[in-house]
């Protein structure tokens, strides 16, 4: 019996899959719940300040503005499992607070926010390509000073590799081609600011850089396609399984993949 096809693919999909992909099967096909961690909830929270920060006129984005934003930002999140799920003590809390506001520090040290025009925040797209979905949401869209289109990533993790710099680079050029086909306009840049350093990494999307994306995630959506057809999604051990929610359930660690389709199933149960 075939595997059921997931919906769509997003950058993190793709990413996951090139990875992994029994890890991908785990998240996108039996869609086991992965706990939360602190560097994700970190992440998402710094992006819900940076968000508060650009819905503010321009004049008004300062240092100050954006720790109250990031202060707005934690009680909303404070309730939610992403957060709760930690169960941090408080001196856990007192250093993830910490971090989070060193992020948002760092980030004045990259641009100056007043000298933005964004025209969408936490943007989400979706167009086709032949029979496949992309999916992605941009955290930043704006225009440069000619009305050219940026897509603007933040990250609040350390800087890549060289060699894997261009795969993170990959990512952001998944926007550019989302871009290009729901706008009809390729954008002039697309940069990952890299909070923690802090630094950016800048590239300029081409025709050839856009249709070997296009390539790519349709040779991966056809592999995808025959891995839910014969059910063979392999692990791919690497130091990447230091991280991996999924060990309980990977062969490569003792475990069995059906488990994971049967914990996932129980879960939902429990919920409803």
């Amino acid at each position: 019996m075939a595997l059921e096809l997931p919906a769509s693919l997003s950058p993190s999909k793709v990413s996951t899959f090139t990875d992994c992909a029994l890890a991908f099967r785990f998240s996108s096909i039996d869609r086991v719940p992965e706990p939360p961690s602190v560097p994700a909830t970190k992440g998402t929270l710094v992006h819900a300040a940076l968000e508060r920060l650009f819905d503010l006129p321009a004049p008004n984005r300062t240092l100050p503005a954006a720790l109250t934003a990031l202060d707005q930002a934690m009680d909303a999140l404070r309730v939610e499992p992403d957060f709760t799920g930690l169960t941090l003590d408080a001196e856990a809390e007192g250093r993830f607070l910490d971090d989070a506001e060193q992020l948002v520090r760092r980030y004045f040290d990259l641009e100056d926010p007043t000298t933005i025009t964004p025209i969408g925040l936490e943007l989400k797209l979706e167009a086709s390509v032949g029979n496949l979905r992309l999916r992605g949401i941009i955290d930043r869209l704006e225009l440069d000073e000619q009305g050219g289109l940026v897509v603007t990533d933040y990250k609040t993790g350390r800087v890549p590799h060289q060699n894997h710099e261009q795969g993170k680079l990959g990512g952001v050029h998944f926007y550019a081609l989302l871009c290009e086909r729901l706008f009809g306009q390729r954008p002039a840049r697309v940069q990952l600011l890299y909070l923690a350093e802090p630094l950016a990494i800048i590239t300029t999307p081409t025709e050839q850089s856009i249709r070997g994306l296009e390539r790519k995630v349709t040779a991966i959506w056809k592999a995808v396609e025959r891995a839910c057809e014969t059910e063979d999604f392999r692990p791919k051990p690497s130091k990447l399984c230091d991280w991996c929610a999924f060990q309980a359930y990977c062969p490569a660690f003792g475990g069995n993949p059906d488990d994971a389709r049967t914990a996932a199933v129980d879960l939902v149960a429990s919920v409803g």
